[in-house]
């Protein structure tokens, strides 16, 4: 693999959101840290609201970039989907952390992204490619609008919340569906 394929736009874009992940965490559990001192919180969250919003272009755009100038490589495939979780479940932890989101919710969701992914590992191993399905996608955009909504405290994000539990279940439910069809197990 030459540096340029690992070095596009699409995986330097996934990139940059693996590390905001992180960064926007810090802005949600850490708001009585003393960096953050004389600052309200409400401004804490936006903050971390835009960085989510910055995060979440940078997933649209990878995709779309990879897609259309024809530069899907191996560690894109492996790093878009990762970044989307770490940006997913940073968002949702924080957000449980502050009493704003349902740990309920977020178990679930969690529970699913993590026995997914082991799914995912299992049928590689096999030589399978289970690619994300057009439900999985609307789960990932569904899951970010929900965490957008919920940290700027909009009306709604607490059902968009579990219109995003709903989808990600029965996403969940299709790529365990596909994987026992395409399997010999």
């Amino acid at each position: 693999m030459s540096k340029s394929q690992i070095f596009n736009i699409p995986n330097i874009l996934a990139f940059i959101r693996l590390l905001l992940a992180p960064v926007m965490f810090l802005f949600l559990v850490n708001q009585d840290a003393s960096i953050f001192e004389g600052i309200h919180p409400s401004w804490l969250n936006y903050i971390a609201a835009f960085i989510f919003v910055l995060a979440s272009t940078t997933d649209f755009f990878d995709g779309y970039i990879a897609r259309t100038f024809d530069q899907v490589t191996v560690l894109g495939s492996i790093l878009d989907p990762l970044a989307d979780k770490m940006l997913t479940l940073a968002g949702f932890l924080g957000l449980m952390m502050l009493g704003s989101a349902s740990p309920w919710a977020v178990f679930l969701i969690i529970t699913r992204e993590l026995f997914i992914t082991g799914l995912r590992v299992s049928a590689v191993s096999q030589g399978l490619d289970i690619a994300a399905s057009w439900m999985g996608k609307v789960k990932t955009v569904v899951q970010m609008i929900a965490i957008g909504f919920l940290l700027m405290q909009w009306p709604g994000g607490e059902i968009l919340l579990w219109i995003a539990v709903v989808l990600t279940l029965y996403s969940g439910y299709e790529y365990v569906r596909d994987f026992f069809k395409n399997t010999q197990i």
